[in-house]
């Protein structure tokens, strides 16, 4: 491995739509970033341990475990990875939960993708 990629950020995202999920990994690579795609939380706790992520972009809604549940099992399980929900509904509910979860940001889909960056930005900080 050369010097430039052990310098890059590590991105993992949890998105169940192969298109969301295909078009963040496009913009975050073209930012520089390296990332880790999982299409399920499950998929996600399977890597577990080995995950070199600085932060995680996770879809609330997803198949299965959700991603609320998931980052309340990662909460539980003491990590400190900063999260990025995102999601497609538009719920007060939803959103209290996230926030209450521990996030970092909450965005709506489709967002800009300055938010993104601005979200792992913070992350980062």
């Amino acid at each position: 491995m050369n010097i430039v990629m052990m310098d890059k950020k590590v991105v993992a995202i949890v998105e169940d739509d192969p298109s969301m999920l295909k078009g963040l990994q496009r913009l975050l690579t073209a930012h520089g970033f390296v990332t880790e795609a999982y299409t399920s939380a499950e998929k996600f706790l399977e890597r577990g341990a080995g995950s070199k992520a600085s932060c995680l972009i996770l879809d609330i809604n997803l198949g299965g475990i959700s991603g609320l549940e998931l980052r309340r099992r990662l909460a539980a399980a003491g990590s400190r990875l900063p999260v990025i929900f995102m999601t497609s509904g538009d719920s007060e509910t939803v959103q209290t939960a996230a926030i209450a979860a521990g996030c970092v940001a909450y965005l709506h889909k489709p967002f800009p993708a300055g938010h993104l960056m601005n979200a792992i930005a913070q992350a980062a900080s």
